[in-house]
């Protein structure tokens, strides 16, 4: 029974909803970092082999198709650690915590670490919600390519420039897929999986930003729990120098009492 309870006991201080955010925090920032990653390569070999003669011209796309990538590898490793502390933070902000160490005091700098923390995650789920909305952006223009290719026949004419979209300059030749070479990108591998991809980088996205709200709505409870906490220990300090405060004075009074009689 000793080792049962133990057992109970360990599992009771397990901050559940922290742990909840981390693993979708971290599920959501892996898949948009790996998925994104092979997507933005697969997307560079579908231009360069389909809208460029002349490959020296992608050396600017390709510059920033790199930068994208190690911009994805500072994430991946910036949230990987954030994730682990604010875990931490939440196993030392719960109740099971002051049960199994003993009396809880919080100081005014840890209640202000709370906060930066509330403030800090609520930064970074902005930050995650405008990265959502740029994921979007190739899954719409890959999702345009292939809804034009599904009503195209093998006579079709019906042609794709690439530069509207802003991806690659004006002055790249062809810089246009029609017909057959188009139903030819739509069918290959390199298109199907990169659109898959980017789909579900999107979604790691969102999952990122609901992570975001979870860690959020868990902080600011902690925050309150580590302010309620402060109050009322200030409350007890107070209460117990104002009971030893009456308990000096009903001595004095005794020792008055008994030197008169």
């Amino acid at each position: 029974m000793g080792c049962l309870d133990c057992c109970i006991k360990c599992l009771g201080g397990v901050p559940y909803a922290s742990l909840l955010a981390t693993i979708l925090c971290f599920s959501g920032v892996a898949l948009f970092c790996g998925c994104g990653h092979v997507a933005l390569s697969g997307t560079l070999a579908i231009l360069e082999n389909n809208f460029y003669r002349n490959l020296s011209e992608t050396a600017m796309l390709t510059d920033v198709i790199y930068l994208l990538q190690y911009v994805i590898y500072g994430i991946a490793s910036f949230f990987f650690l954030y994730g682990i502390i604010l875990l931490a933070e939440g196993f030392y902000t719960t109740s099971a915590v002051k049960e199994l160490h003993g009396e809880f005091k919080t100081t005014i700098c840890g209640r202000c670490i709370s906060a930066m923390f509330v403030f800090l995650t609520y930064v970074l789920g902005v930050a995650w919600l405008g990265v959502f909305g740029f994921s979007s952006i190739p899954v719409y223009l890959f999702y345009n390519i292939w809804s034009t290719c599904a009503s195209m026949d093998s006579n079709s004419s019906v042609c794709v420039d690439m530069r509207q979209y802003g991806i690659i300059p004006w002055n790249a030749t062809p810089g246009v897929a029609c017909g057959a070479m188009l139903l030819e990108i739509c069918n290959s591998s390199e298109f199907y999986l990169s659109y898959h991809l980017y789909i579900v980088a999107c979604a790691g996205a969102g999952a990122a930003v609901i992570a975001m709200i979870h860690y959020l709505m868990i902080l600011s409870a902690n925050w309150a729990y580590l302010k309620d906490a402060s109050q009322m220990h200030a409350y007890q300090d107070i209460k117990t120098k104002e009971e030893q405060e009456l308990q000096d004075i009903q001595s004095r009074s005794k020792e008055c009492l008994n030197s008169y009689s």
